[in-house]
């Protein structure tokens, strides 16, 4: 059979599979188990084990569980709401500052936790009902939350960078340093799109009137909240000078936030301790073992010649490198709607990775974009997670009205992503000033 036309079959039973609710990694497994024995034999199914178990075998992979473990620490505490509570205490005076303290919050809640859906829980549960209170419409309180939530995708420490340089075989670091920029940029859109939807609905003077806060309450809270963000900023500038490695870093990350929470919110009880390695264990389990599985299903592609035929095709059509880039971000965005950010980019990652090089961009800027586009399918239907978590923690809210609050912000991340593909240096310097030029 044509290996474009295997591609598509492959692609309709896979999207079947997915579909009927199976595990993302199981689906992966039993299409590439089936495909490697219908075409290349049953001799070639005694691979399997080596593929799934050797995809997983790098010590780059033990950041994962590391960070998640990281997030968790942060994640089960009272963290996220002491830095809501410090934000909105110190930038009560700034126009609007509600709004920003939850943006801000999500931006710095995200470097600690890496999660999405962990980021959401924990700032929407303090924010959307003080943002409630004081006038703010229901669309910005939850859709600024959802959108602010996808940060935790982007801004680094970020296991989707994590998995896309093991995917890619690309440097972690340099990933991490990539996002960074993109990230603050995206978070100021989202606070101008946020500012500008209040002032526009006509309550800005009732959501704008600040409350006030004594010195000694703004103080008292910062014992809570820095240790935390040192933390952040001590991994980061281990990982980025050299010191030690992104496993390292994790690790050393992970337990250092495990032992803040459990000293600054007193959390000595086991049952506790046992839910923070209990919730990251599980969440690990479930990445690494869609990792493996997509191991097996690129080596699957990679062995019925469906990777080398699609790229080939592509780069056979001498299309424009931008007209290519927008059928390659269209192509993400429909992946995004329906998986998860990790499913996607180990399946898709390895395929787009030759041809977006041969087309002349870097692949560093790449990372940047295919996040982006993670981060829309977050707040968007059918999948949607984030939309899912604010109405789960603010049910009062319709999910029409969390839906139609997020859209907006949608338009900021494309906005984002048009930037970037004007400005590449908005991803690329960094990582070039620090780490040196990509070879």
């Amino acid at each position: 059979m044509d290996p474009l036309m295997l591609g598509a079959l492959v692609g309709i039973i896979t999207t079947l599979i997915l579909f009927c609710g199976m595990s993302i990694g199981i689906g992966l497994l039993l299409v590439s188990i089936g495909f490697l024995a219908l075409f290349d034999g049953l001799s070639s199914l005694s691979l399997v084990p080596e593929l799934f178990f050797g995809k997983l075998d790098s010590f780059a992979m033990l950041s994962i569980p590391m960070f998640i473990l990281m997030g968790a620490a942060v994640a089960s505490s009272r963290a996220g709401g002491d830095l809501y509570s410090a934000l909105d205490r110190w930038m009560t005076r700034v126009p609007g500052g509600l709004v920003i303290s939850n943006l801000g919050a999500c931006a710095l809640f995200s470097a600690l936790s890496g999660s999405s859906p962990a980021t959401c829980a924990a700032i929407g549960k303090m924010g959307i009902p003080a943002m409630r209170e004081r006038g703010f419409p229901d669309s910005v309180a939850a859709g600024s939350i959802a959108a602010g939530g996808t940060l935790g995708i982007l801004i680094p420490p970020s296991v989707t960078m994590i998995v896309y340089g093991i995917a890619t075989e690309t440097s972690i670091g340099r990933l991490f340093l990539a996002g960074l920029v993109p990230g603050l940029m995206l978070t100021g859109l989202f606070m101008a799109w946020s500012l500008f939807s209040t002032w526009r609905q006509g309550r800005a003077t009732a959501a704008l009137i600040p409350v006030s806060y004594t010195w000694r309450q703004r103080f008292e809270v910062l014992p809570r909240v820095l240790p935390f963000l040192l933390i952040v900023a001590a991994v980061l500038y281990a990982l980025y000078g050299g010191i030690a490695t992104p496993s390292e870093t994790a690790a050393v990350g992970a337990l250092a936030c495990l032992l803040t929470a459990v000293v600054i919110y007193r959390m000595w009880q086991p049952s506790k301790l046992w839910g923070i390695l209990r919730d990251s264990t599980r969440e690990s389990v479930m990445i690494l073992i869609i990792v493996g599985g997509a191991g097996v299903f690129s080596y699957m592609l990679s062995s019925l010649y469906i990777t080398q035929a699609i790229a080939n095709s592509i780069i056979a059509m001498e299309l424009n490198p931008w007209l290519l880039m927008l059928f390659i971000n269209l192509f993400l965005l429909v992946c995004g709607f329906f998986l998860p950010p990790v499913a996607v980019i180990v399946m898709a990652a390895p395929i787009l990775l030759p041809v977006i090089t041969s087309a002349g961009f870097d692949p560093y800027w790449f990372a940047v974009i295919l996040t982006i586009n993670m981060e829309i399918g977050l707040i968007s239907p059918p999948v949607g997670l984030n939309l899912y978590v604010i109405n789960g923690i603010a049910p009062e809210i319709r999910l029409q009205t969390i839906l139609l609050g997020s859209l907006p912000y949608v338009g900021c991340m494309v906005v984002a992503i048009i930037l970037l593909c004007l400005f590449p240096g908005i991803a690329t310097w960094l990582p070039n000033m620090v780490m040196g030029a990509a070879t």
